[in-house]
């Protein structure tokens, strides 16, 4: 599991080094096997000096790197794929040079109403070769370029070293503070930890950072159990939910949300999913994903028009059943399986929707069109989808997750959290209370 070490911030207060934090995990038996520095300065080694973890990665020079604002966006006078930024860096202007294609649509449009938050380079800074395999480092010189002096840059995230993406630069949330040094902004160390099969309360955030409250002596911030506003009809006159086989599914909740407008997430949001190893897509899908790497519920959100007409006027009725000899399904991938009959599906009264707890189905999945979202949060007999994803060579992070076992308790909680989110980025309004069915609650422990 990819951890970055500013999320962990978020829920308990780490007043340690980066070094001595992995150090105490892997006392606690999670195994940091390497630090990833993504701007926050790297430990100085002495010559021979033994580095107690395998660490890489690049430190952004705090007077070198900085949030800018570009101002206007001019044609170069002699280069149709190249353009002029005129910027702010918070003390002085300066004109920065850039072939960056998510610009050209702007040069000479004037003045921009909202200026673009970016993250600029000044002359000296060490950043990463945009134009080269791999991770080349290149030191920012003077240079005339197509008869314009250029001495510093804006940056794509490959030039940062926060992923391959280098087809255009990065653009900020709009409140960045200009002038403030990257590293302070967004930078980051991120843990690969090697969590053991037997422990799925700590492939989270939010278990991991229980740990690292314990371990320190700090108190954990917790997540708000009703953060978000409900309104219009209750989600109880829309849908249905039917469990055949409760010791295949203990349980299984559904919100549902209207009126959301899809669009892209936070950057901080993207650069967190990006350094946890999960590729952003939109911020319905972005929510999902960051609402499973808090609380450690792996949720799916279906398009709730397609399911209702799909129902033809009548509740959404949905059920979770084994496979039939021979049936199939076409998942997210695109791929066409042949399903097992121990295989748990995710079904309306038409066909089955999913490959439960492993990946979602095609034909009723999120995309540019959706409006309304039900959003699922489930517990899955983790033998069941450890076997299911290794037949099919399916794995996931929902299946990583569950083949470890989710306790059923989360399945609310990651749902609710997964609401929130939607609400916030995609502004729309959450339904009133939840579909739970939960047909086989664990037995309390006894000591």
């Amino acid at each position: 599991m990819k951890l970055p070490v500013s999320w962990l911030k978020d829920y308990v207060n780490i007043n340690i080094s980066v070094e001595e934090l992995a150090r105490l995990l892997t006392l606690a038996g999670l195994e940091v096997e390497e630090i990833h520095y993504v701007g926050w300065a790297m430990p100085d080694y002495a010559a021979g000096e033994k580095h107690e973890f395998k660490t890489y990665g690049l430190s952004w020079d705090p007077d070198k790197l900085v949030v800018a604002e570009i101002r206007e966006v001019k044609p170069h006078p002699d280069a149709d794929r190249l353009v002029l930024c005129d910027l702010f860096d918070g003390k002085d202007e300066h004109l920065a040079l850039t072939g960056a294609p998510n610009l050209l649509h702007l040069k000479g449009t004037g003045k921009l109403e909202q200026p673009l938050k970016v993250a600029y380079a000044k002359e000296g800074a060490e950043i990463y070769d945009g134009h080269k395999e791999g991770q080349v480092l290149t030191k920012l010189k003077r240079a005339k370029i197509r008869g314009i002096e250029s001495y510093s840059m804006v940056c794509s995230e490959k030039e940062l070293g926060i992923s391959d993406e280098h087809e255009g630069i990065i653009f900020l949330d709009d409140d960045a503070p200009v002038g403030t040094s990257l590293a302070d902004y967004m930078g980051d160390a991120v843990f690969s930890i090697d969590i053991l099969p037997n422990n799925a309360r700590n492939v989270n955030v939010l278990g991991i950072a229980r740990e690292v409250a314990a371990l320190t002596n700090q108190p954990l911030k917790r997540i708000d159990k009703k953060p978000y506003e409900s309104s219009g009809e209750a989600i109880a006159e829309k849908v249905k939910v039917n469990i055949t086989n409760p010791e295949l599914n203990a349980r299984f909740v559904f919100g549902l949300i209207r009126d959301v407008e899809i669009g892209p997430s936070p950057y901080l949001v993207q650069r967190r999913l990006r350094l946890a190893g999960i590729r952003p897509i939109s911020n319905l899908v972005d929510a999902t994903n960051y609402a499973m790497f808090e609380v450690g519920e792996p949720l799916h959100a279906f398009d709730y028009d397609v399911l209702a007409e799909r129902a033809k006027g009548k509740p959404v009725v949905i059920t979770t059943r084994t496979a039939d000899a021979g049936e199939k399904l076409v998942t997210l991938d695109e791929i066409e399986r042949e399903l097992q009959e121990s295989n748990v599906l995710v079904c309306d009264e038409q066909s089955a929707l999913a490959l439960a707890g492993v990946m979602g189905g095609l034909e009723s999945e999120i995309t540019d069109k959706t409006k309304n979202v039900l959003l699922e949060g489930a517990a899955w007999n983790f033998i069941n989808i450890r076997r299911t994803a290794n037949h099919h060579n399916l794995p996931s992070e929902a299946s990583y997750r569950f083949s470890r076992g989710v306790h059923p308790a989360l399945a609310e909680d990651g749902v609710k959290r997964g609401l929130y989110w939607m609400q916030k980025w995609a502004n729309g309004k959450v339904a009133p209370d939840l579909v739970d069915n939960y047909p086989l609650p664990p037995a309390d422990p006894v000591v």
